[in-house]
This record gives C-alpha cells, sequence and structure tokens, in this order.
C-alpha cells in the first residue's frame, strides 16, 4: 500500500511515522508513506505563493488551487490513485468500517487542509472522498492525516505481530472491545475475573463477548442499533 500525504507543514506529521508499529511497517515494506511539502509546487518566486485571500474578504487564508492541482496531477501521471482524501471537518466520519475498506486499496492520496481551508474547486473537481475524525475543528489537517493513517496501516496483513490482534478492536463488531487483564492476578487487592485464569478458551471467548456487550450497551449504545 502506497499512501502520499500533501501537506504545507509535514514536518508536523514525522514523528507519527517514526516510531513504534508505524516505522515497524515502512521499514518492512508492508506501506509506503510519503509526506509530499505542497511548497514544492507553489506559484511565484522566492515567494513560494500556496495560499491567498479569500475572495470577498473575511479573516484567514485560503490554500489555493494551483499549487494542489499541479501536486495531485503529478502524483496521478505515476500512478492510479483508489482515493483522493480531504481532511475535513465536515466530511464523512471516520469509523472502524471505514478503515476496513480503504485497508483493501492499494493507493491514496491525503491531502491536508490549513489555515480556512482549500478553494472550494479542489473538493468539487479533485478530491474523491472527504474525511472527518470529529466535530471539532483544528489547525490543519495533519493530525487527522496521521490518525487515519495508523488506522488503516494496522488493519494491513502482517504489521500487527498477532494477525488477530486488530480483528478484536473496539468498533469491528459494532462493539466496544472488552476489559483486558495483565500481570500481576491480584495487586492492591484487586483481582482479575477467575474466568480468565480458568484456562478454558471457549469459556473465556464466551465471557469476553459478554463483556463487549455489557460495555457497549453501558458506554456506547448507539452502535447496537
Amino acid at each position: 500500500m502506497r499512501i502520499d500525504i500533501i501537506s504545507a507543514v509535514p514536518d508536523l506529521m514525522h514523528s507519527s511515522f517514526n516510531h513504534s508499529i508505524l516505522k515497524r511497517a515502512i521499514n518492512n515494506k508492508l506501506v509506503e508513506v510519503n509526506l509530499i511539502n505542497l511548497r514544492e509546487y507553489a506559484i511565484g518566486g522566492k515567494s513560494k505563493q500556496i495560499d491567498d485571500y479569500a475572495f470577498g474578504g473575511g479573516a484567514g487564508m485560503v490554500l489555493m488551487i494551483e499549487p494542489i492541482d499541479k501536486c495531485i496531477s503529478q502524483l496521478k501521471s505515476e500512478r492510479t490513485y483508489d482515493d483522493i482524501i480531504y481532511m475535513s471537518p465536515d466530511g464523512e466520519l471516520l469509523t472502524q468500517k471505514l478503515c476496513n475498506k480503504l485497508s483493501l486499496v492499494k493507493n491514496i492520496i491525503i491531502l491536508c487542509g490549513h489555515y480556512k481551508g482549500v478553494d472550494e474547486r479542489v473538493r468539487e473537481h479533485l478530491i474523491t472522498r472527504e474525511v472527518s475524525i470529529g466535530d471539532y475543528v483544528l489547525s490543519g489537517g495533519e493530525l487527522p492525516a496521521a490518525v487515519l493513517s495508523d488506522a488503516v496501516i494496522r488493519l494491513l496483513p502482517g504489521v500487527l505481530n498477532d494477525e488477530t490482534s486488530a480483528l478484536s478492536d473496539s468498533f469491528q463488531d459494532n462493539l466496544l472491545a472488552p476489559p483486558v487483564y495483565s500481570r500481576p492476578a491480584e495487586y492492591k487487592g484487586w483481582g482479575i475475573p477467575p474466568v480468565l485464569l480458568s484456562g478454558h478458551g471457549a469459556n473465556i471467548d464466551k465471557w469476553r463477548h459478554e463483556q463487549s456487550i455489557e460495555r457497549t450497551k453501558l458506554r456506547r449504545p448507539n452502535l447496537l442499533h
């Protein structure tokens, strides 16, 4: 899988891909992540302009269409992309179902907004999907792009040490994950459910499923509808 992330400030994302699971996935060539500096496609000489004032006035700057179009056009001339995603507060909500779907594709572009966003013509003519990580506004799309990438990459075959780990995550079956415990079995008088020490796999699986249902009913009942 290849993920090309277009950003006005790509340095914000370097740490996200230089540690832990994502770094290992990249080093093992299970995924290729390219952080592309939009300023490399800027118009003008030394000014390297990628943003301008909005027509009609108002506060804030807008990422211009020309640098974005030049960047996306070059990428598309080199390969075919399954999706060109714009991280936007008013896009479709990022869910596990969407992550599962995106983990099956080969190439995607993620465009990070900045300032007051992008020229609307980018959204009308260049983007195939808009994704939001929640109903709030951040300074730019870099953190959301990193969140989306993390959620998708961890689903790729070979990324996690335990192939079944991702399948037991919260939301995979519209259920929250069950409680988990580790050593010691007792700490400060706080114990763990005896079934987890029984060694009976079927009973443990049954307990975990029941706990997932109860936790979902209590914390996120909307997932059961």
